[in-house]
Formats: C-alpha cells, sequence, structure tokens
C-alpha cells in the first residue's frame, strides 16, 4: 500500500508492500549501488531547488505560526486502550492505496500485518548537492533515532552503507528526478508508474518510503526512502521519523490517531509516545507478520491493555 497526503509525507509506496509479488527477483538484483565518494565542494542548487527550498521554507514557518509540528512527546492528550488498539488496527492493517495495472490508486483496503523479520541495515545516500556538514548531521540523526526504534521494538536495526536493505536517499529536485536507474535497480519489481512516484513527485508529497514483502510470508525484505534536500531543518527531521517508523510496518493513517504522526493534521512532528506503543505492539512476539485484521484484533485488544494499564 501507499499512502499519500499533501503534508510531511506521503507514504507513495509504504504498503509497498502491495509490491509484495515482485520479491522474486534474479540472483544479484536489487543490490545497492557502491557507497558514492562525495565531491570535494557541493554543487550549488539549480534554479529548481532553490525554488523549491523557498517553498518549503514557506510551508515550514506556516505550520509552526499555526501551532503545528509539536516535538514534545504528546504526554497532555490522554488516550485509551480501546483508541489505542483502534488506532493500531487501522495504521498497519489497512491500506491507503492499493496497487492496479497502472500503479497505485487511492483506496483504503484491509491487509495483513507487515514487518521486518531480518535485521534492518539502512544505507544512507546523499546527492552531491548537500553539503558534508549537513550530511553529518542528517546521519547522526539516522543513527540516533534507528537505536531509538530498535530499543522500541527490540527488533536490529543499524547503519550498514556497505550492504544496507533499506536505502534512505537525501537529494535535490533535480538528482531525485535523475533517481530511475538507481530505484529500479533497489526494488527491481517497481513498474514504470510507480518509478515516476519518486520521480516526479508532486511538492505536496513531502517525503516518501516504498517497502518490499514476501508474498508468502509477510515480512519485508526492502525499503527504499526519498527525503528531499531542500527541506528546512524540522521538515526534513520530521520526514525522517515518518519514513523511517512507517517502513518498519506502519504504512496507514488514521485521522483519531493522537498524538500521533500518523495523521494528517500535522499536529506532531515527531514519534510520540502513542506511536512507540504502536511500534511496541506491532514488533509484540505475540503476532506475526501475514496475520488477518480478524486474526490480529483480539492480540492487539490485549497487548493495548496491558500497555496502558487497561483503563478503556
Amino acid at each position: 500500500m501507499a499512502r499519500g497526503r499533501t503534508a510531511r509525507s506521503l507514504l507513495t509506496g509504504a504498503a509497498c508492500l502491495a509490491l509484495s509479488g515482485c520479491i522474486a527477483s534474479a540472483p544479484g538484483t536489487g543490490t545497492a549501488p557502491p557507497v558514492p565518494e562525495p565531491p570535494a565542494q557541493p554543487l550549488p542548487p539549480t534554479p529548481k531547488s532553490a525554488a523549491a527550498i523557498a517553498y518549503f521554507a514557506q510551508v515550514q514557518q506556516s505550520l509552526l505560526s499555526q501551532g503545528m509540528m509539536r516535538t514534545d512527546p504528546g504526554t497532555d492528550i490522554p488516550f485509551t486502550d480501546r483508541l489505542l488498539a483502534e488506532n493500531f488496527m487501522r495504521i498497519a492493517l489497512f491500506d491507503e492505496y492499493r496497487r492496479d495495472a497502472g500503479g497505485f490508486v487511492r483506496a483504503e483496503t484491509e491487509s495483513s500485518l507487515r514487518r521486518w523479520e531480518i535485521p534492518i541495515r539502512i544505507g544512507l545516500r546523499f546527492g552531491a548537492t548537500v553539503p558534508p556538514e549537513r550530511q553529518a548531521t542528517d546521519r547522526a540523526r539516522v543513527a540516533s533515532f534507528a537505536a531509538r526504534l530498535s530499543r522500541i521494538t527490540g527488533h536490529p536495526i543499524s547503519i550498514d552503507d556497505r550492504a544496507p536493505n533499506f536505502l534512505i536517499h537525501f537529494v535535490s529536485e533535480d538528482e531525485r528526478e535523475a533517481l530511475g536507474p538507481v530505484i529500479r535497480a533497489a526494488l527491481p519489481g517497481l513498474g514504470p508508474a510507480e518509478v515516476a512516484g519518486i520521480t516526479a513527485m508532486p511538492r505536496s508529497t513531502y517525503c516518501l518510503v516504498y517497502a518490499l514483502a514476501d508474498s508468502r510470508t509477510g515480512a519485508y525484505t526492502r525499503a527504499f526512502a526519498v527525503i528531499r534536500a531542500e527541506h528546512p531543518d524540522l521538515l526534513r527531521l520530521s520526514c525522517l521519523h515518518e519514513e523511517l517508523t512507517q517502513g518498519l510496518g506502519l504504512p496507514n493513517d488514521s485521522p483519531r490517531a493522537r498524538p500521533s504522526i500518523f495523521n494528517d493534521d500535522e499536529e506532531f512532528a515527531l514519534l510520540t509516545d502513542h506511536d512507540e506503543l504502536l511500534l511496541r505492539i506491532l514488533y509484540s512476539p505475540e503476532l506475526r507478520p501475514g496475520m488477518s485484521a480478524a486474526e490480529a484484533r483480539p492480540i492487539v485488544n490485549s497487548l493495548a491493555r496491558r500497555l496502558t494499564g487497561g483503563d478503556s
């Protein structure tokens, strides 16, 4: 499934999972290209990229002026175990998009539970326009957040630029438009329309992630995320939080999810306490990839009660 929204991040491929039938690729396909050597000096922004820098600076300022993009964990907003369970069911077991012959179509449909069963190895790729100091900041933030996600889920997540299975590209407008060959090499099952979902990404899509699952097990095997290099600091960090978290197996949104980044209202920019509980449920050993909503629901209800103290 993929998910789209006119705000911080469009997981336009994250159901990505609808791509599960593409896993049977030939030996040697889907491997990451060598890590490119950064240029001595970053390339200056093109006119197209400069315009995007100005545009997204205005977007961030507008959201902040409305009291949105909160960076606190949302402890002032209570929620019950029942609401937590319902939010999990909607976010983890429904896809905002379905895949047809022409690519992804917006149509929320029930899906199955998906998550990683193998260790996640994150590889970072930076366009030539990203200055070294910005790369260093992004790398440190990804490493820190990956360690946090690993603690929350109990799942191994690390940075591995040489043998990654979860690629994150920080690229400018022009660099993203030229990503086609890289995308097809990393995710060989994608069709032209899906590749264009990245290379022709509209401004209303702030960032995205595609994740691929094995059609037999529902377990993720690869993911590919794109974050715009033109984003100002908080919008950039917000994209990082959302795409990494969605790529773990939380692909949908819910208007009832609060406090949460899995809500189109953009109230929260960063992972909240509520969202940490969603991840703990997702990676509970009581659940397994491939479960239907009917199979998962009683277990999710029980987990939510235990995690919140059961005060419905």
